[in-house]
């Protein structure tokens, strides 16, 4: 068994900036890509991975892991987690999500029926995935640039 090779964070980190794709990375430094995926999060060079277990806190089976719901509460949890999806996702999600919400709606899972509909009972699962995504995407005071603002916004002097 051999030593593990080196990899010099520094390098490394230019070689990214540089556009490097992993299996360059991993042929240059003499690993695999997995070695290069922990050499990054090692060198803090890469996103946290995103944990969707709050938005989605059953064990799905396989079967109903791509369903519509399950897609669904993914995608919200993505984008509470501060993740960008594509405009089309995210606007599925949210009709689906607002449509059980306006209509008092939340869901419930079974892994013999997969996801159903039910009236929410106290606190609703799903207002509270909606929620945190509507949260995440509300800008902050930071994010509006005074060119942003409306004329008669303008800071009178």
């Amino acid at each position: 068994m051999g030593r593990k090779p080196r990899i010099d964070q520094d390098e490394l980190r230019s070689l990214i900036a540089e556009g490097w794709s992993n299996s360059q990375l991993a042929a240059h430094f003499g690993v695999t890509d997995s070695g290069i995926l922990q050499a990054k999060r090692a060198a803090g060079l890469s996103k946290p991975m995103t944990d969707h277990s709050r938005a989605l806190p059953w064990k799905l089976t396989r079967e109903h892991s791509q369903s519509g719901p399950a897609t669904n509460l993914r995608n919200l949890s993505a984008v509470a987690q501060g993740r960008t999806i594509p405009k089309e996702k995210l606007n599925t999600a949210l009709r689906w999500a607002s449509r059980l919400v306006d209509n008092d709606l939340d869901v419930t899972y079974d892994p013999e029926r997969g996801f159903q509909e039910a009236p929410a009972r106290g606190s609703s699962h799903i207002a509270m995935v909606l929620a945190e995504a509507e949260q995440a995407m509300r800008p902050t005071p930071n994010d509006q640039d005074v060119t942003d603002r409306p004329p008669d916004a303008t800071p009178k002097m």
